[in-house]
């Protein structure tokens, strides 16, 4: 397992996460439509004004404020919502950290892997995909700040039935299927033509083909074949990046088609001014590290549920903290160690 995430670690500058990814083909979009679009396109966002009061960040992390103060972090969340909802109730299928130097104009981008066994702020150990659902975005910020030592305030939602749309907007892609996954994606079809109201057909031969929305997701969402979870989100970025590269030969008309359907099924808390200013600032972006989290993690079944424990979360917070944020120095909170031996307890898993 460790050996397959430093070859993805590799790719760094080849892929790029799904949730990212559609803010930037969002970018693309906007800037080429021109400026007079851009005030009636940002409007059509989802704007929502989060108590900050409900946010958790562990004291010492506030203490050290200025060990964080050049980097912004945005929680960014993948939602498999059943209905246009985007609070509490779905589960958070895809979680990103999205982590700016806005010192040397780099990003980082760490994928949070859903089976995460963490602690659900002042509550109990679960997998962090739970967390969205049990609070939406305050409790699912909350918990990503205590168990990782962060400050994040902001956040950005997307439905992913948006593939299903914007992927027939684009007129398809093209993916390259294997024999293993054509074993699983028609229940995946049949799943999503049932709630979306599509007709979409199985997928009956392996190789490279063109596809249409219901199954890009579909193959998305792959979760069973060698790799798990891991190979999953793989998948996640594999669509948006056959979406993103098909999006650059879209004429101004089709571009402006895809922003119609993207960003009514974006929800945030950044306001629309602040994403204005914030657009040409990311053109000056240079990709950093790419990454999956935990770095180590292996597999723990609990009360007959398997989770994907951190071994350990002190050490892998610590890890994430000196490689994504260049704290050499960084001491992990006594709520990140407590948090982790409650971990081990559980699990047994030390090492």
């Amino acid at each position: 397992m460790e050996e397959e995430m430093k070859k993805k670690t590799g790719k760094t500058t080849k892929i790029v996460i799904s949730i990212f990814s559609v803010l930037l083909l969002l970018v693309i979009a906007i800037v080429t439509l021109g400026s007079c679009y851009i005030n009636d396109k940002l409007a059509k966002i989802n704007y929502v004004e989060l108590d900050q009061n409900k946010i958790q960040v562990n004291p010492e992390v506030l203490v050290k404020a200025d060990a964080l103060e050049t980097y912004r972090t945005i929680a960014l969340f993948g939602i498999d919502a059943r209905e246009n909802t985007y609070d509490k109730g779905n589960r958070s299928d895809c979680i990103i950290l999205a982590i700016l130097n806005e010192k040397t104009k780099e990003v980082s981008l760490v994928s949070v892997y859903r089976d995460t066994y963490l602690k659900m702020t002042d509550m109990y150990l679960d997998k962090v995909t739970h967390a969205y659902s049990y609070g939406g975005p305050e409790l699912a910020i909350s918990t990503l700040n205590t168990n990782l030592d962060l400050d994040i305030k902001e956040f950005v939602t997307v439905n992913f039935d948006v593939v299903v749309e914007g992927v027939d907007a684009l007129g398809g892609i093209e993916l390259d299927i294997t024999e293993e996954e054509t074993k699983y994606i028609n229940g995946y079809i049949g799943e999503i033509n049932h709630v979306t109201k599509h007709s979409s057909p199985n997928i009956t031969i392996a190789g490279k083909q063109q596809v249409d929305g219901v199954q890009a997701l579909a193959y998305s969402r792959i979760r069973y074949t060698a790799g798990g979870d891991y190979k999953r989100t793989e998948r996640m970025r594999t669509v948006i990046e056959k979406m993103l590269q098909k999006a650059k030969g879209l004429s101004v008309a089709e571009l402006n088609k895809m922003v119609d359907i993207l960003l009514p099924k974006t929800y945030t808390n950044i306001e629309a001014q602040e994403i204005l200013a914030m657009i040409p600032e990311l053109a000056t972006y240079k990709m950093k590290h790419n990454i999956g989290w935990p770095y180590e993690t292996k597999g723990a079944t609990i009360n007959g549920i398997w989770y994907g424990p951190p071994i350990t979360l002190e050490s892998n917070a610590t890890k994430l903290h000196k490689e994504i944020y260049g704290q050499e120095d960084y001491e992990p909170s006594k709520a990140v160690k407590q948090i982790s031996n409650e971990i081990v307890e559980k699990t047994g898993y030390t090492k």
